[in-house]
């Protein structure tokens, strides 16, 4: 008995302790994901498909002399009813990039994944040397970006992460208090167990099972 009320009274001061840190500990949650390098040039920037902020911010980066070379993949949208590969070249193009500073790849895709195999793609049959690579999407997606790219390219290549800030992105820093982040962070943390799941430690059958789901 007496264990059993240390044990109640330890619980009911957590829960104290967490409803007055709630929105510390969310915000570290949300914080968590973001990861944000200091940039340097690189060999080339590239843009995972998406809302346009991700285009407008990497090609700033580009103007800023970060790369010589803007990325897009993505394939056909039956939302924006483009190819996103194609839409981030013709933005690229509005904006003044030379045509000879754009590569892009419309091939279909079905996640993160699917678009950094792309990049591997474009940078081996590349006639010059390719070290370094900026990647840019939005903020809360950033650290299964990374992840992703350090599996599919290896160390041969350096990985830059350059979030679009937040204030250029439909999502809410305070995460919690916005539906559409919420939805955002939730994803990705579930996102990232399946990426580890379906690209790191499974095999056979359960590797198949979980490419069914490939999304995202």
């Amino acid at each position: 008995m007496k264990f059993l009320y240390i044990f109640t009274i330890v619980l009911l001061l957590l829960a104290v302790i967490a409803f007055f840190a709630r929105e510390t500990i969310f915000q570290a949650i949300g914080d968590f994901l973001v990861i944000q390098d200091d940039l340097y040039a690189a060999d080339v920037i590239h843009v995972i498909a998406g809302k346009d902020h991700r285009t407008e911010h990497a090609i700033q980066l580009y103007k800023q002399g970060y790369a010589k070379t803007l990325f897009f993949t993505g394939g056909w949208c039956t939302f924006h009813n483009y190819y996103h590969g194609e839409h981030g070249m013709q933005q690229a193009l509005a904006q003044g990039v030379p045509r000879e500073a754009i590569a892009y790849d419309d091939s279909s895709v079905t996640s993160t994944y699917s678009e950094t195999v792309l990049l591997k793609a474009w940078i081996d049959q590349s006639p010059a040397p390719i070290s370094s690579a900026i990647v840019v999407s939005d903020p809360f997606h950033m650290r299964r970006a990374r992840w992703t790219a350090r599996q599919v390219l290896g160390e041969g290549v350096e990985i830059l992460m350059a979030p679009v800030p937040l204030e250029k992105t439909p999502y809410n820093q305070q995460w919690w208090l916005d539906e559409s982040s919420q939805g955002y962070v939730k994803d990705e943390y579930k996102k990232s167990v399946y990426y580890l799941l379906r690209y790191k430690y499974s095999w056979g059958w359960l590797s198949e099972w979980l490419a069914s789901y490939d999304t995202g």
